[in-house]
C-alpha cells in the first residue's frame, strides 16, 4: 500500500517545489537551459508540438521549474512569468479587460500601475475608477455598474501602507462576478494566502522578496483555472518571456524565502517600534505596529509582515533630510526593495493618492530593512537622527 501523502508546510514547499533531481542526474538544482531553438525528433513531433518544450520564448525546463514552485506555494491553477512586476500588472489587466470595460482600482495601488491605467489602458477604451482604501462593502456595491468588469486591490498600500478590508471588498466583488486582481508583493504567499481569500488573479514582483538578492527583474502572474487560459493566450500572443538565467536566479532565491522573511520581519518590527518612540519622528506607518490604524485588519488577515515601512519625520528642510540619509552607512539610497541590504527612499506623499487619508506635514521616508545586524542598523539610524536634529 502506498503511504499517505504528507501535508507539507510552507517551509517545506518553498524548498521542495519545482524540484525533481531525478530529472537532472541527481543534481539538487535544475540547470539553466538557454536556447531559442528546440530540436524535434520527427516532422510529426515538430508540426504537432508534441514535445513539452518547442521554442525558447515559450518556456524551458528552467522557467517551468519556477512556475511549478510558485504554483505549489500560492495554490493557483497556473503561473506566468514576465520581465518585471509592472509587466505582470500589465498582463493581468490587458488580458482580462477590453473596450467599454470598467475597472475599480484601490487608490493605494502602486503608482506605475496607476499610470498604466490612466495611459495605455485608457487608450484601449478601459475606464478606471478609483476608490478610497477605506471604502466599505456598502459603498463599493454602489460603485458597481453593468460595465464594471474587475477590481484591483493592494494591501497594504504602496508607500503609505494603508490597510483595506480585503475580505469585505472581495465578497462584494464576487457578488457581481467581478474579476479580483490583487498585488501580493508585500506579503508574499507566506504571509497572505490570496487565493484562499478569494482572489482570482494574483501579481507579485519577484524582483523583490522571491528573488531576494537585488539582481533580478521578474514578475509573476498566478491565476485560478477560470482566468488562466485568457492570460496564457495573451502571454503567448504578445511575446512575453523571461530569460532562463533570471528564472534560475529567482528559483535559487526562492529556496530561502521563508527563513529570510521571518528575519526581515523581526528586525523591521524592532526598528519600527524603536523609531516610533523617537522625538524626531512624527509617525511610523507599518500595519504590524500596534499603534497603526490598520493593525486590526493586518492581524486578522495576515500571518506576518514585510520589512517595508514608512517614517514621517518632524517638519524640517530638505537639507536636514539629506544630512540624515546621506550619512547613513548601512542603508543604501535606491529604488526597489526585497534584497538582503537595507534601503531608504524619501518621497512626496502628496503625489500618491486621489483620496489622501494620511496627510503628513513632515518628510516621508520609506525604509526597507535588510538582513544586517539589527543593532548595527539601529546605531546607524540613531546617528542619522542626530544629524537630522542638528540640521533642522
Amino acid at each position: 500500500m502506498k503511504p499517505a501523502a504528507i501535508t507539507q508546510g510552507f517551509d517545506t514547499r518553498v524548498v521542495q517545489g519545482g524540484r525533481a533531481s531525478t530529472d537532472h542526474y541527481g543534481f539538487v538544482n535544475p540547470p539553466v537551459f538557454r536556447g531559442s531553438t528546440v530540436l524535434a525528433p520527427s516532422v510529426e513531433d515538430l508540426l504537432n508540438y508534441r514535445q513539452p518544450f518547442v521554442y525558447g520564448r515559450l518556456g524551458s525546463p528552467t522557467t517551468a521549474a519556477l512556475q511549478d514552485a510558485v504554483r505549489e506555494l500560492d495554490g493557483s491553477a497556473g503561473v506566468l512569468l514576465c520581465s518585471s512586476g509592472l509587466a505582470a500588472i500589465a498582463l493581468a489587466l490587458q488580458a482580462t479587460l477590453g473596450p467599454g470595460d470598467r475597472l475599480l482600482m484601490s487608490d493605494v495601488a502602486y503608482r506605475p500601475a496607476r499610470r498604466l491605467c490612466e495611459g495605455i489602458l485608457h487608450k484601449t477604451g478601459v475606464v478606471t475608477e478609483w476608490f478610497d482604501h477605506r471604502t466599505d462593502a456598502a459603498t463599493l456595491r454602489e460603485m458597481i455598474c453593468p460595465s464594471t468588469r474587475a477590481i484591483y486591490l493592494e494591501a497594504p498600500g504602496s508607500q503609505t501602507m494603508e490597510m483595506s478590508d480585503l475580505p469585505a471588498l472581495i465578497a462584494v466583488a464576487h457578488e457581481f462576478d467581478l474579476i479580483v486582481i490583487l498585488d501580493n508583493t508585500w506579503a508574499t504567499p507566506l504571509f497572505f494566502d490570496a487565493f484562499a481569500h478569494g482572489a482570482d488573479i494574483v501579481i507579485q514582483a519577484a524582483t523583490k522578496y522571491l528573488a531576494g538578492h537585488s539582481d533580478v527583474m521578474l514578475g509573476i502572474v498566478s491565476a485560478s483555472s477560470r482566468f488562466l487560459p485568457a492570460l496564457q493566450q495573451f502571454h503567448r500572443d504578445t511575446g512575453v518571456c523571461v530569460s532562463p538565467d533570471d528564472a534560475w536566479l529567482t528559483l535559487r532565491g526562492l529556496r530561502t524565502l521563508a527563513v529570510r522573511l521571518r528575519q526581515h520581519q523581526e528586525s523591521a518590527l524592532h526598528l519600527a517600534r524603536w523609531l516610533a518612540q523617537k522625538d524626531e519622528v512624527q509617525a511610523v506607518w507599518y500595519p504590524a505596529l500596534e499603534s497603526d490604524e490598520g493593525y486590526a485588519l493586518w492581524q486578522r488577515d495576515f500571518s506576518g509582515a514585510a520589512s517595508l515601512f514608512t517614517v514621517i519625520l518632524q517638519p524640517a528642510s530638505s537639507d536636514a533630510v539629506a544630512h540624515f540619509l546621506e550619512g547613513l552607512e548601512l542603508f543604501g539610497l535606491g529604488y526597489s526593495w526585497g534584497g538582503f541590504e537595507s534601503l531608504a527612499l524619501p518621497f512626496d506623499c502628496s503625489e500618491y493618492r486621489h483620496f489622501p487619508a494620511r496627510k503628513p506635514v513632515g518628510p516621508c521616508i520609506r525604509f526597507y530593512i535588510g538582513l544586517e545586524n539589527v543593532a548595527d542598523l539601529q546605531r546607524d539610524l540613531e546617528q542619522g537622527l542626530q544629524r537630522f536634529k542638528a540640521a533642522r
